[in-house]
């Protein structure tokens, strides 16, 4: 038994296609955190306003949590592959153009119309790659697999915005943003390398009236309330992502009270994506659903320390330290909530269901960043983070009260 799980271990997971999927999504995550950081700066250097940034910073997330359930929808309804394709290409359009913008002063308020076009135009991505992964990976080995997706979301924290100021050392915005439009050329051609099958296959290819689009939405939404240890997976992510937007802000006021400036942010942002690679990789092999309980309470007391101890005037190598950790309990939300909603949800209402959790997630982060400013004001920055912790703590206390009853849909 022990022999059969280690050979099943180095097996390539989910074989060429799934491989190719991940390039994917490797070069088109490194290139969208490159991109976000010549985006601010090009802002910031035309308006000198830190306003203009919140406001672009929010451009580029809200298309997603307002659109992100019919990028569902249209995941169950047309192939995945030409989604995927068709979405790459638009973004790569977009990026030339907000490229243009950038190099020849027309006004700044095209980058963040272009930005938030760019986010829109992807909607479609996140439920298509989470549906096809479901099918291009046995089901034994779907968690493992999230768990590359998630690691690749946590290195791109950190390879990304490295690239970036490296680009903006010796080029300029331009330059930054024409590079992402290549990254997601790349993106496509990858996703075309892969031969057309029914892993891409809509799951429901006669469901084009536009009228249903509002019925396809609340059966995403009926199936979920039919999988209450999903909907308390996606819960717990969601408190991590509002402590991670809220850790977007506060990061880069404790980088500067610590002594380290401006790259202060980078540095313990940079902790953050190392500590979830590792999150991430360590989850994958909890493959029991009858862990995963256990799991989310150590990941979350975990959470719940670090951000005590980021409050507590620590030294920066004990703030990189508990970044480093924290940044690996956060990560384990996502995860287990990936992997749980293939397997609870049938096939067919799977993506239209994940295009309901993940603006759920990133909607966090938005609500954790604009907190953030109001509860330094009323705390300092210290009490901020403190406060932080002990919110997770209640939340942790709620989310893993009563076990994880993870049954499996039937598909039948």
């Amino acid at each position: 038994m022990l022999r059969s799980r280690s050979l099943s271990r180095r097996r390539p997971l989910g074989g060429r296609p799934f491989h190719l999927l991940l390039a994917s999504l490797a070069i088109s995550s490194c290139g969208d955190w490159l991109y976000n950081v010549a985006l601010l700066a090009l802002v910031y250097e035309r308006t000198q306003s830190a306003t203009w940034v919140a406001m672009t910073t929010a451009s580029r997330v809200l298309p997603i949590v307002l659109l992100g359930p019919l990028g569902g929808v249209l995941a169950d309804r047309h192939n995945r592959r030409t989604l995927m394709i068709a979405a790459d290409l638009a973004r790569a359009a977009l990026m030339v153009a907000l490229a243009f913008v950038a190099a020849t002063g027309l006004p700044i308020v095209l980058a963040p119309v272009l930005a938030a076009a760019a986010t829109a135009a992807g909607t479609v991505t996140p439920p298509c790659v989470a549906a096809s992964t479901a099918r291009l990976v046995p089901r034994t080995e779907l968690q493992r697999a999230n768990a590359r997706r998630a690691a690749i979301g946590q290195a791109a924290i950190v390879a990304g915005p490295a690239l970036g100021a490296l680009v903006l050392v010796v080029s300029t915005p331009a330059t930054a943003i024409l590079l992402n439009a290549m990254t997601f050329i790349a993106s496509a051609v990858a996703i075309a390398a892969i031969t057309p099958g029914p892993a891409f296959a809509p799951s429901r290819p006669g469901a084009d009236r536009v009228s249903g689009v509002l019925d396809d939405v609340a059966a995403g939404a009926r199936a979920l309330r039919g999988a209450p240890a999903a909907v308390r997976l996606i819960a717990a992510d969601l408190v991590c992502s509002t402590v991670y937007g809220a850790l977007t802000v506060l990061f880069v006021l404790l980088g500067r009270r610590l002594g380290a400036g401006n790259g202060g942010y980078g540095l313990l942002m940079g902790a953050y994506g190392i500590g979830g690679v590792i999150g991430a990789t360590v989850t994958g092999r909890v493959a029991n659903p009858g862990r995963w309980r256990m799991t989310l309470l150590a990941a979350l007391l975990l959470v719940a320390i670090t951000l005590v101890a980021l409050g507590s005037e620590p030294t920066l190598i004990e703030a990189l330290a508990a970044s480093l950790l924290g940044g690996g309990g956060m990560v384990v939300g996502e995860v287990l909530s990936d992997t749980a909603l293939p397997r609870m949800l049938a096939d067919d209402v799977l993506a239209r269901a994940y295009g309901l959790a993940l603006p759920v997630s990133l909607g966090g982060i938005v609500v954790g960043s604009l907190v953030a400013g109001p509860l330094v004001s009323l705390l300092g920055i210290g009490g901020a983070l403190t406060a932080a912790g002990l919110a997770i703590l209640v939340a942790c206390a709620v989310l893993v009260r009563r076990p994880l009853v993870v049954a499996t849909a039937n598909l039948a």
